[in-house]
């Protein structure tokens, strides 16, 4: 076409039509002067401004000059005129597109340099070099935006501090070498596109405008546009540097149209600017068609220049903007619930660590049946890895992208018809009350889109608990459930104190173990068997109805081979349901009571339901128990042997040595009074409790009364005491202490049977902690460093009970192995000191637990101090290995079949993650799990709680007798306790039921010596759930 326009034309209209060389450097030379001219004026300015400064000779001139220095404005002169500062200030706050005039300023001029570049679309269709009359319409259109294009120019110009930075801006640059030529084309009645092009560059402000309109609003949509307006206004600035016709032939040339400047023309070639685009466009792609080259030397070099930045652009840009269109539509799709067809939404902490966590731990208690679809709602899109882990789960996981903070997301993950929603927690945070509040206002907003979800939050900080039963919509009947790692992880390890080897013994019942392990050992073969063992809970048969706890409890275990060590039972508690451990034989259970076993699958302990005493009577194999025809069974064939009636009980586990081989402790249930542990039923002989009845209590204690000094170590004598090595600072994030001081302070202890608890740590940590331990009894601070052995020795440390080394709040760090180090060090420090010689403890009563291994009298043996570490890394165990000297074949393993882990020496709350489906699929066992670590507060306790006056001096007697009558955990020996009488106990079955028989103790466990032999010198023991019959 242009071809064919060029042949038309005769020579002498091609004289009329085509601009000279005159009028082309008139336009070129008018850009450049302005830009060079007014830069040498600023520079030239600043130059004497500095001068000025310096010499202090000018005296009146400084406003002047200031004016285009880009000092701060509290230096300059002229600003102190009050005109100058209120509309200097004014032009700032309209520019910055903050005030309503200011957006439609910002837009116009946008719009306005869109048009332009349309003009130039427009006029670029005839050959570059003509010349276009004054006749042409689009000059005096163009001509009208420049002139608004100046007057932006100006105002900002005036606004900006930095003269000579605003004059070397883009967005400047292009006003310098477009408007100063629309002008010039005005005065010499010609137009020429020349630097016209760079108006492509206003597209850069696209993101911009399109946030101002609201039409983008995620950051997704922002960086797609971003990028996109990068590749434009790349993609046409290009073309028309390859359009461009320069004006000196013998000087500078043309790049196509006009050929090159040396040769005078003569390889020129006719292309047009939509052809630029083609061959920039091709260039960019790599594809390269060859039907449009560049022909020039000017335009094969600049073809080589952006063939390499176009290389960049496109493998950088393009891919992303694929992704991110691509992503927005897979990810922002709404989840389709189907009728029928269950499905949750975990939302929070999405990452791929917890995604894989939740997904091992969820899956586990359905498998080979997954029927319930898992929907994450991630705020950010997934990341490569989490990506794949979503694709090798397809079938049953979805992720939408979106925030549970807004309503229009939690309406396409169609919350209102989800089974529950689970709010993941990062425990691993340095900042624990941030990510508390971000949860919680996650819950805020799901109960009031829809306050019939079930929602199910783990909560790191206990004290953050209060916010969500605060809630109007919270219903923990209903099913909503707090998992607090805080209040959860301290209760074990505080348990751990009471009772040695408690903290493994309930860990693993909530652990998973598909390692393949060949012990070698007999210890490691029974402790790999209790592995199996997990909390179960059964509706149980109507055959049962009417029978006392015992005989349920001893009928299942001889028959069913099933542990019962629990029932919910209906309390006068508010007229519900209490979960009750090892009731006394007062309690008939009613029909339809939900059971608490400790059975290897949800299989086994099906035979607690269809249990028949008709049909099953002549039944030996448990396995042959199935449902049965008959309706009804007789109650009289259910009488077992004559059982004693014990008043209340209490959990203990104990300690003994057979007189064959070996030496064992046993996890049993006893009755208070059978223990020697007598109940006032007067109010005036009772301990002092809070207002519930569920803690000791003493009045406001200050805390300069409890700190120790390390001169008094004699005034103290501290034996069979706790201590608790602490580590923080006056701004590190609150462990949380209480949660470890209330299981030890439990009111079904005595206030003889509690423990001094001695903590070491910085002093202005405990400044802060204090409040929430002023009104604990027998606590005492030692302001130190467990990482120093006189801080260790001043507190006696050599006849403590248990030493605990509680892990160091979240910093942030590099790597997640040394978020351990104090804790291994500490341990490393404890672990040198060894206690010589046959030690003597001091004497106990039968009731009181044995935290100490047993010696063999009359022999000189090492006795490392008991302790009991906290990894909040798992993989960290390697470590303690070491520092211990375990030489098993579970060396290097995990850590729950490390050595240490087995003999109760670590602890690591990592297992936590795992309540959260345990909590969805039967949060019952969460609730009897809060009551084991916690010193005995159920849910319904809590909500209770919250409405009355806490933790103050309550002198009711029936208050004070509800607290003390719940069971507790303890160690008992079987050889220097009541359980010394119970003969036969060859074997687990014939202890069972012996004390189960005679004193209503439920034992659960054994806490056996490794060492077969005599010859080591230090009798380690290891934890195994209960055995076969």
């Amino acid at each position: 076409m242009f071809h064919s326009h060029l042949d038309s034309l005769n020579e002498e209209d091609l004289e009329d039509t085509y601009c000279s060389i005159e009028i082309q450097a008139a336009f070129i030379l008018s850009s450049c002067v302005t830009f060079f001219g007014g830069l040498i004026i600023l520079v030239f300015f600043r130059i004497i401004l500095k001068i000025a400064k310096k010499w202090q000779s000018i005296k009146h001139s400084g406003a002047v000059l200031k004016l285009f220095s880009s000092g701060r404005s509290g230096l300059n002169p002229l600003r102190r005129f009050y005109f100058y500062r209120v509309f200097h200030d004014r032009i700032e706050l309209l520019l910055s597109a903050q005030t309503f005039v200011g957006q439609v300023l910002v837009i116009l001029v946008f719009v306005l340099s869109i048009g332009s570049l349309i003009i130039y679309f427009i006029n670029s269709t005839d050959l570059t070099g003509m010349c276009s009359t004054s006749e042409d319409r689009t000059l005096t259109v163009d001509l009208s935006f420049n002139a608004f294009f100046s007057f932006y120019f100006g105002l900002r110009f005036w606004a900006a501090d930095d003269k000579i930075k605003f004059w070397l801006e883009m967005n400047s640059i292009v006003d310098i070498f477009t408007v100063p030529p629309t002008f010039i084309s005005y005065y010499l009645k010609s137009n020429w596109l020349g630097f016209r092009f760079l108006r492509a560059l206003r597209l850069l402000e696209l993101p911009k405008i399109l946030q101002i309109l609201h039409v983008i609003k995620s950051s997704n949509s922002v960086k797609l546009s971003k990028l996109m307006s990068i590749v434009l206004s790349t993609w046409f600035t290009a073309a028309g540097f390859l359009h461009l016709t320069f004006p000196l032939p013998s000087l500078f040339g043309q790049v196509e149209n006009s050929g090159d400047p040396w040769l005078k023309g003569r390889n020129s070639q006719s292309m047009s600017y939509f052809e630029s685009i083609y061959l920039v466009t091709a260039t960019m792609s790599t594809v390269g068609f060859g039907d449009v080259v560049a022909k020039t030397s000017l335009g094969r070099t600049f073809i080589v220049f952006f063939t390499l930045g176009s290389l960049i652009l496109f493998a950088n840009y393009i891919p992303e903007m694929v992704e991110l269109f691509t992503n927005r539509r897979k990810y922002t799709k709404p989840y389709e619930a189907i009728k029928g067809k269950k499905f949750i939404v975990v939302c929070g902490n999405i990452t791929i660590d917890s995604v894989t966590a939740f997904l091992r731990n969820f899956l586990r208690h359905r498998s080979g049946e997954i029927n319930t679809e898992i929907v994450f709602l991630g705020e950010e899109p997934p990341s490569l890895e989490l990506e794949t882990l979503f694709k090798c789960n397809l079938s049953f996981t979805t992720f939408v992208c979106g925030s549970a903070l807004k309503f229009e997301d939690l309406k396409r993950v169609s919350v209102e018809s989800a089974e529950a929603c689970l709010i993941l927690a990062n425990s691993l945070c340095s900042d624990l009350h941030a990510e508390d509040i971000s949860n919680i206002m996650r819950v805020l907003s799901i109960k009031n889109y829809n306050s019939h979800t079930r929602v199910i939050i783990q909560i790191l900080q206990s004290h953050n608990k209060a916010f969500l039963s605060k809630i109007p919509t919270w219903n923990c009947s209903a099913g909503d459930n707090i998992i607090c790692f805080a209040e959860l992880k301290l209760g074990f390890i505080a348990q751990g104190c009471l009772v040695p080897g408690l903290c493994t013994f309930l860990t693993t019942l909530f652990i998973e173990q598909n390692q393949k392990v060949f012990p070698k050992h007999s210890w490691q073969k029974y402790f790999l068997n209790s592995l199996k063992n997990k909390i179960l809970t059964q509706r149980l048969s109507d055959a049962f109805t009417g029978m006392t706890f015992p005989e349920v409890c001893r009928l299942c275990f001889v028959k069913l081979h099933l542990m019962l060590i629990a029932i919910q039972h209906k309390s006068g508690f508010h007229n519900c349901r209490s979960l009750i451990l090892n009731p006394p034989a007062q309690v008939k259970l009613d029909k339809d009571t939900l059971g608490f076993f400790i059975a290897e699958s949800s299989q086994a302990v099906k035979r607690a339901f269809f249990y028949c005493s008709h049909c099953h009577k002549d039944v030996h194999n448990p396995e042959l128990i199935e449902k049965c025809g008959c309706k009804t069974g007789s109650r009289e064939e259910l009488t077992g042997p004559a059982m004693v009636v014990v008043k209340s009980s209490t959990s203990c586990i104990s300690e003994c040595q057979d007189s064959a081989r070996e030496q064992e402790s046993s996890l049993s249930i006893a009755s208070l009074k059978n223990r020697g542990v007598m109940v006032s039923d007067t109010p005036e002989d009772s301990d002092q409790l809070d207002s519930s009845g569920m803690f000791h209590w003493c009045r406001s204690t200050p805390l300069d009364k409890v700190v120790l000094k390390r001169t008094d170590k004699s005034k103290h004598e501290f034996r069979d005491h706790i201590v608790a090595c602490v580590f923080g600072d006056a701004h590190s994030a609150l462990v949380g202490l209480r949660n470890f001081v209330m299981p030890l302070r439990a009111s079904n202890y005595t206030r003889q049977e509690l423990k001094d608890i001695v903590f070491i740590g910085p002093l202005e940590y405990f400044h802060r902690e204090w409040r929430f331990l002023r009104n604990f009894p027998q606590i005492y601070i030692m302001p130190g460093s467990a990482l120093y052995t006189g801080d260790l020795h001043a507190v006696n440390i050599e006849q403590c009970s248990m030493c605990a080394v509680l892990a160091a709040p979240s910093k942030p760090l590099s790597s997640q192995i040394l978020v351990d180090t104090e804790n291994i060090m500490a341990t490393l420090n404890i672990q040198s000191l060894r206690v010589s010689g046959p030690t003597q403890r001091p004497s106990e009563p039968e009731a009181k637990a044995v935290p100490t291994f047993s010696k063999h009298d009359g022999k000189r043996r090492y006795q490392q101090i008991p302790i009991l570490t906290e990894l909040k890394n798992p993989s960290n165990i390697h470590f303690i290995e070491q520092i211990g000297g375990l030489d098993g074949a579970l060396k290097g393993a995990s850590l729950h079949l490390s050595t240490s882990f087995s003999t109760g020496t670590v602890f690591s709350g990592n297992f936590l993650d795992s309540l959260l489906a345990t909590a969805f699929y039967n949060y019952h066992v969460l609730e009897l799990l809060q009551m084991l670590v916690t010193g005995g507060i159920s849910s319904q306790m809590e909500q209770y709680l919250v409405k009355e006056k806490h933790y103050g001096f309550h002198e009711s007697c029936a208050t004070i007798l509800s607290g003390r009558a719940r069971c507790k955990l303890g160690l008992l020996s079987l050889d220097k306790t009541i359980l010394s009488d119970i003969k036969p106990r060859k074997t687990f079955g014939q202890l069972f039921c012996g004390s189960l028989d005679n004193y209503g103790i439920l034992c659960v466990g054994l806490y056996r010596v490794m060492d077969d032999g005599e010859h080591s010198l230090e009798n380690k023991r290891g934890v195994c759930d209960h055995q076969a019959i």
